[in-house]
């Protein structure tokens, strides 16, 4: 007999994101692996991962199956195929200062909505937030690929990766009155 609380983890939406954190160790062994085309195949189960991220948030919200382990995995794979991509991607075309600062702003942003869960309030994902995993997601496809221009992107992903962070930060603040 199923239980409605096992239904709604099992849901599609859950399995697709659970689909994309089992993907991740597949991405590096390809990334790191010699097979004549491996950035090209590379990529191309980093850009599945990336994309399903879009499809397992539409189905949720499409089938009315938004559930919390849902918003605690979609989150967590996204952190986790950018981390790991950047620490394999350092001295591949990743400067390591810009791979540290942007799992820094993750870890920071994850803590942040720890402390927010606890106190029983919610800090909603933003447009910048957005935009910031989009713009990394294509940086890092770039890097892999070594296009030229790779190292703008890395840039720009870093810039926006921190302006968001502060965004999030600033909208957290109130988090913090008791603390300070």
């Amino acid at each position: 007999m199923k239980t409605k609380s096992n239904h709604r983890i099992k849901n599609m939406a859950n399995k697709i994101t659970l689909m994309r954190i089992l993907l991740i160790p597949v991405f590096i062994v390809v990334l790191l692996s010699k097979v004549q085309y491996h950035a090209i195949i590379a990529t191309i189960v980093f850009a599945i991962i990336s994309l399903s991220d879009f499809f397992d948030g539409y189905i949720a919200r499409k089938r009315g199956e938004v559930t919390s382990i849902g918003a605690v995995l979609d989150p967590l794979a996204d952190k986790l195929l950018i981390s790991a991509a950047l620490v394999f991607l350092i001295g591949r075309g990743v400067v390591a200062w810009m791979a540290y600062v942007i799992i820094a702003r993750e870890f920071l942003i994850t803590g942040l909505r720890m402390l927010a869960s606890v106190k029983n309030t919610d800090i909603p994902v933003n447009m910048s937030g957005k935009i910031k995993t989009n713009i990394q997601m294509l940086a890092v496809g770039s890097v892999i690929l070594g296009l030229s221009f790779s190292n703008i992107a890395m840039w720009i992903a870093t810039i926006i990766t921190i302006y968001s962070g502060l965004e999030y930060m600033w909208l957290g603040r109130r988090l913090f009155k008791d603390v300070f």
